[in-house]
């Protein structure tokens, strides 16, 4: 049912909360580090383990997609409550992490699409599989 996949969301955002926590006190910073962004990898991880194993149902499917859905606006709204003033105050190094963690992000997404090679298109797809039907038709000796 879909009320499982909010279930499964709440666990993921409560351990994403948690750890994004510990990690802003091993880093010494009194702020919740990136709870959001491990909550959402930890969904994504317990998703793909249901679905290897069979367990993932379409009502928690339903649960999964309809906050995938909405992640946008709730970062947005979650980092609208950061005091983005006060860490820039804290030093240049804040800006430096910044603009480092964007540059990689980019440099990621650049090697990513590089490495995932060419992607087909409907109309080349539908192509291929008229030739290769046409093909085994006139293999059948079906030449109608």
């Amino acid at each position: 049912m879909t009320i499982s996949g909010v279930a499964l969301l709440a666990i993921c955002t409560l351990l994403g909360g948690y750890l994004g926590d510990l990690l802003g006190a091993f880093l010494g910073v009194k702020a919740n580090v990136g709870g959001v962004g491990i909550a959402m990898l930890l969904l994504i991880a317990a998703r793909l383990w249901l679905v290897r194993h069979g367990y993932f149902s379409h009502g928690l499917r339903l649960g999964v997609e309809f906050w995938g859905s909405i992640y946008i606006p709730i970062v947005v709204a979650m980092a609208a409550q950061q005091n983005v003033v006060a860490a820039v105050k804290g030093g240049p190094l804040v800006l430096l992490a910044g603009t480092g963690a964007v540059a990689i992000c980019f440099a990621a997404v650049a090697l990513i699409s590089r490495l995932g090679g060419t992607v087909e298109t409907m109309d080349e797809i539908e192509a291929r599989e008229a030739i290769a039907q046409e093909a085994a038709r006139v293999a059948a000796g079906d030449v109608s």
